[in-house]
C-alpha cells in the first residue's frame, strides 16, 4: 500500500481527491484508468462518466493518468499503475499498435478493459468501442437523404491517421459514393478543435461558393464550422456532427437550437467500463469479449424525446420474475445443441422463466413462435434467426407490444436496429479471417493451392460472413483459389454429399477444405476417406466451431484446425435480459470470447472443452 501511495503522487495529473470514491478502509478494488489525452472533449467526458459511475460503488477507487498524446508516456503510466498494484486496468490507447505489447503484459497479470481504440490481437479481457464504419454509413445515408436533389459536401475530420477515423470516413464515403449527384468537395483536418474547424471552414467558404452540408466527426468541430458560416453570411448550409452529448454546446442542445441539422451519438463507454469492471472483479458470469455501443441518429424531430428518455430514471424490474421466450432455429449440429443447453442451464441458474421452442430450421415456425410469445405477454423475446431477411413485420409487432427483442448467434438484414435491443454472439467475419490466416501461415509449398469451401445454410449470417472473411484474407495470396463452393446446410450429411460432389469433379487436385462448421468438416472427412485419400494429410481441413467432435478428429490426425465459435451464450443472454429489466440500455452488439485451435495443441486444449 505504501508503494501504491508513492506512485500515485508522482504520476502527473493521475490522482485527484475528487476521484477518491471510498475511504481507505472501504476500498476493495483499485482501478487504474490510462487515458490517451485530455485534449479531446470526448475523452474529458469519458473520464467524467467513469468518475460518475464509480461513485455508485463505495468499495472502488479510481486512479487516472493522462498520456498527453504520447504513447511512450502512456506505456510508462501503465507500468507504474501495475507496480502500484491496481486490480484492473481501463485503457484508451493513444496508438493501437504501440500500446499492444503493454496491454498484453498487463493482461497476463490483471483484467484489462480497452476503450475506444482496439489494440492488435485479443490479449485483453473486454473491448468497448464504436463501430465507426457503421456510424459513418449512417451519417452518409442521412446526408444523402438531406440532399435528395444533390449537392456539395465538406468533411471535417479529427487527427490524421487514426484508424477509427479512417473507418468512419470510409463508411461515410461508401454510401455517398453511390450517389452521382452528391460530391465531397473537400476534406480538412481540425484535430477535434472547435477553433481550428472554424479557421478551416473560413478558408473553404472562400474557395467553394456553394457548400450544402458539412459533416464533422465531432459536434465540437461542427459548431466551429457553423460559427465560420455565420460570420461569412452563409445561411443555407446544414451541419451534421457526431457525439450527441448533453450540456452547454453539447450535440443534443445544438440540434435542439437548430444549429446542427443532426448528430449521431457515439458513447464513450466510460459508464459501461465501470459496470463491467465491477462485474469482472466480482467474478460475474457472462462477460463478453467485445461491446459495440449503439449509435442513435438525433434530429430536431426526436431530440426532445431522446433527451427526456436519457434523463428520466429508468424503470427497475430487477425483483420482478422475468419471462423469456426463446425461438431456437433447430438442432442441426453439435454446436446448436450445445447452444440450446447453455441457454436452458443459464435460465435455470438465474431464475428466469424460459419458454423454449425449436423451429426445425423453418422461418415460418420461428415467426409463429415469436407471435406466440407476444400473445403470452413475455417480458423479453430472443431468437436465433434461421436466415437474415424477412423479420421486419413480426419484429414490428413485438415493438408495438412493447416487448424488447434480442438476437442470439445470428444477425438480420436489413439491419434495422430499432427493431431489436442488441445482438449477442460471434464475429462471423473474423472467424472466416482466422481460418484463412491459419491456412496462409502454413506456407504450403505449392504454386497453386486449390480450396473447396463447404458453406452453411444459404442466406444465413454465419455463412455469408464466414465466406466474406475468408475471401478477404486469401485475396492477398493469389496462390490460393476456391475452385468449388457449395452449401452443406451446416449438417454432417450435407458436408459429406458436397464433398463427394467436389471429389467427383476435382479428385486429387483438391488441397484444402474450408468448412463453415465442424459438422460439415466431419462429413467431408468421411467422403475423403471413402474416396481413398487421407483427410488431414492428403487434404488439409480447417473448420469453424471447435466442438468436442472436432478435437477428437484433430487428435486422430484427420482435421488440421478449428476456429472457435462459442455456443455457450446462455450466461451472456441472461445477463443481457437482467440488464434490460434493470433499466440499462444495451449496446448494439455483444461479442463473445473465442480462440483458434490447431491440431498440434488439440490434446492439451481438449481437456478444457465444455462442449
Amino acid at each position: 500500500m505504501i508503494i501504491f501511495l508513492i506512485i500515485v503522487t508522482i504520476l502527473t495529473g493521475c490522482y485527484h481527491p475528487s476521484s477518491q470514491v471510498a475511504s481507505s478502509d472501504q476500498v476493495k478494488f483499485v482501478i487504474g484508468v490510462s487515458q490517451a489525452n485530455l485534449v479531446e472533449p470526448w475523452r474529458v467526458i469519458m473520464n467524467e462518466e467513469i468518475k460518475e459511475e464509480a461513485l455508485k460503488h463505495a468499495d472502488v477507487k479510481i486512479v487516472f493518468t493522462d498520456a498527453v498524446q504520447n504513447s511512450g508516456k502512456q506505456i510508462r503510466d501503465v507500468e507504474e499503475l501495475l507496480e502500484a498494484g491496481i486490480d484492473l486496468l481501463i485503457i484508451s490507447p493513444n496508438d493501437s499498435a504501440e500500446l499492444t505489447p503493454i496491454v498484453a503484459k498487463a493482461y497476463k497479470k490483471i483484467p484489462v478493459i480497452v476503450l475506444d481504440r482496439a489494440v492488435e490481437g485479443y490479449a485483453y479481457t473486454l473491448y468497448i468501442g464504436p463501430d465507426n464504419k457503421s456510424l459513418g454509413k449512417e451519417a452518409g445515408q442521412y446526408i444523402a437523404d438531406l440532399l435528395r436533389n444533390g449537392g456539395n459536401v465538406v468533411e471535417i475530420q479529427g487527427p490524421a491517421g487514426l484508424p477509427s477515423l479512417r473507418e468512419r470516413s470510409a463508411g461515410f464515403r461508401e454510401v455517398l459514393g453511390q450517389y452521382d449527384n452528391i460530391k465531397i468537395v473537400a476534406t480538412v483536418i481540425a484535430d477535434w478543435q472547435r477553433d481550428k474547424a472554424e479557421d478551416e471552414m473560413e478558408k473553404l467558404l472562400q474557395q467553394y461558393p456553394k457548400i450544402d452540408v458539412v459533416f464533422a466527426h465531432s459536434d465540437y468541430m461542427a459548431l466551429g464550422a457553423y460559427k465560420a458560416a455565420k460570420k461569412h453570411g452563409s445561411n443555407g448550409i446544414k451541419f451534421v456532427g457526431v457525439d450527441g452529448f448533453t450540456g452547454p454546446n453539447g450535440g443534443l442542445q445544438l440540434v435542439e437550437k437548430g444549429i446542427l441539422q443532426g448528430t449521431f451519438t457515439c458513447l464513450t463507454g466510460g459508464r459501461e467500463a465501470i459496470q463491467y469492471a465491477v462485474d469482472i472483479l466480482n467474478h460475474e458470469k457472462g462477460i463478453p469479449k467485445k461491446i459495440i455501443p449503439r449509435s442513435n441518429k438525433i434530429t430536431l424531430y426526436n431530440v426532445l424525446e431522446y433527451m427526456k428518455t436519457a434523463n428520466e430514471p429508468r424503470k427497475d424490474n430487477r425483483n420482478k420474475k422475468i419471462m423469456l421466450g426463446f425461438s431456437q432455429l433447430g438442432a442441426e449440429s453439435d454446436w446448436r445443441r450445445a447452444n440450446s443447453q447453455s441457454i436452458k442451464n443459464a435460465a435455470l441458474e438465474t431464475g428466469i422463466d424460459l419458454i423454449f421452442l425449436e423451429a426445425d430450421q423453418q422461418q415460418e415456425m420461428q415467426i409463429q413462435a415469436i407471435r406466440s410469445f407476444i400473445n403470452q405477454g413475455v417480458d423479453v423475446i430472443a431468437f436465433s434467426p434461421v436466415v437474415e431477411g424477412g423479420w421486419d413485420e413480426v419484429l414490428e409487432e413485438a415493438k408495438m407490444a412493447g416487448i424488447p427483442v434480442l438476437l442470439s448467434d445470428r444477425a438480420i438484414k436489413p439491419d434495422n436496429n430499432s427493431l431489436y435491443a442488441t445482438f449477442i454472439g460471434s464475429d462471423f467475419l473474423e472467424e472466416g479471417r482466422r481460418a484463412a490466416r491459419w491456412l496462409v501461415e502454413r506456407k504450403i509449398a505449392r504454386q497453386s493451392v486449390n480450396v473447396i469451401e463447404l458453406e452453411g445454410t444459404i442466406d444465413s449470417a454465419p455463412a455469408i460472413d464466414r465466406k466474406k472473411g475468408f475471401a478477404e484474407i486469401i485475396a492477398n495470396y493469389p496462390q490460393f483459389q476456391v475452385i468449388y463452393s457449395a452449401s452443406g446446410d451446416f449438417t454432417e450429411d450435407g458436408g459429406q454429399n458436397m464433398m463427394k460432389a467436389a471429389l467427383a469433379i476435382y479428385g486429387n487436385q483438391i488441397h484444402v477444405v474450408y468448412a463453415h462448421n465442424d459438422d460439415m468438416a466431419l462429413g467431408a472427412i468421411k467422403a475423403i476417406e471413402e474416396y481413398g485419400l487421407r483427410p488431414g494429410k492428403d487434404i488439409l481441413i480447417v473448420s469453424v466451431d471447435a466442438t468436442a467432435a472436432a478435437f477428437k478428429a484433430m487428435m486422430a490426425g484427420k482435421l488440421n484446425c478449428t476456429v472457435e465459435c462459442n455456443p455457450l451464450l446462455g450466461p451472456q443472454l441472461m445477463q443481457a435480459v437482467k440488464s434490460l429489466m434493470a433499466g440499462r440500455q444495451l449496446p448494439m452488439r455483444i461479442i463473445t470470447s473465442e480462440g483458434v485451435f490447431p491440431a498440434e495443441t488439440a490434446r492439451q486444449d481438449y481437456l478444457n472443452r465444455r462442449y
